[in-house]
């Protein structure tokens, strides 16, 4: 693996420019096939499991344009997205007490920030990489390389009532609400599987397929999309650990421009052969308004 730092040589701090300045690059993307139905897994409720109906896939060319030179400004009310320069005091990502005790807050007041929301509380944060050595159950996995959106109209508000006190719930929901994310790499920079994301004006109110997760106590749910030929992707080649891609999974208003996104990672065909393995952090927010 590279060691990117103030000694790049003049060959990489070419290939560096090359790859920043390139226009787009062309890749597969997954998406799933939409025969009209929900899929569900059943997660810890082996008795159920019969009932699963899995999703399935189709690989599609796509041109994922680069943000950096082509479509921009980026904006939550416009895109569902946005790229900002923002540096972080964390030391270690892979250490959880360290992400909730700096960069919870950290990330409370970046969404805020840049939604102008009243109030923002992290619930929830995954790290991922390509090393199954530090992988750990339920916050440290792997990329996920299929196109989706990560809350729906029904698991985005029960989300809120998993999380807050039941009286505080209940008022929260009766104003406007969203769900904010944050991404970020957590090694110096982004060299493979980078993070693509679909323009959410582009996406037409169809083609939005309910994926769940069922466990013995509750139904997670999450939307998987369908392709369609009008979507316009972007990603922001080598993004480094002082940047944070910040993007809206779900919001109650409907006049508030863009609702939903839809994201996923992707194998980059321009990415070297002894580029470094991808690890990043995605933290999810409400922002109440």
């Amino acid at each position: 693996m590279r060691s990117w730092n103030n000694g790049i040589g003049v060959t990489e701090m070419s290939d560096t420019a090359s790859v920043l300045e390139r226009d787009y690059v062309e890749a597969e993307l997954n998406y799933i096939v939409d025969d009209g139905k929900p899929s569900v897994r059943y997660i810890d409720w082996p008795e159920e499991a019969h009932k699963q109906k899995l999703p399935e896939y189709q690989p599609r060319a796509m041109q994922i344009a680069n943000g950096r030179v082509t479509g921009g400004p980026f904006t939550l009310p416009r895109h569902g997205f946005t790229l900002i320069e923002n540096k972080t005091a964390m030391r270690d990502f892979f250490d959880e007490d360290e992400v909730k005790r700096v960069y919870y807050p950290e990330t409370e007041a970046l969404i805020q920030a840049q939604s102008g929301a009243a109030k923002v509380v992290v619930f929830d944060h995954t790290v991922r990489t390509a090393d199954p050595a530090r992988h750990a159950e339920g916050w440290i996995r792997t990329t996920v390389k299929s196109v989706h959106n990560d809350y729906t109209e029904r698991s985005a508000p029960q989300r809120v009532r998993d999380i807050l006190p039941a009286a505080e719930a209940e008022a929260a929901l009766q104003r406007r609400f969203a769900i904010i994310q944050v991404w970020r790499s957590v090694a110096p920079r982004v060299e493979t599987e980078p993070l693509a994301m679909c323009d959410g004006a582009t996406i037409p109110e169809t083609g939005f397929i309910a994926n769940q997760r069922r466990y013995r106590d509750r139904t997670a749910e999450t939307y998987h999309i369908a392709h369609n030929p009008a979507h316009r992707w972007y990603y922001f080649p080598l993004m480094t650990r002082d940047e944070a891609l910040v993007f809206k999974v779900f919001d109650t208003a409907r006049d508030a421009g863009v609702r939903f996104t839809a994201h996923t990672s992707f194998d980059d065909p321009t990415s070297a052969p002894d580029a470094a393995i991808r690890e990043s952090i995605e933290m999810r927010a409400f922002a109440f308004f």
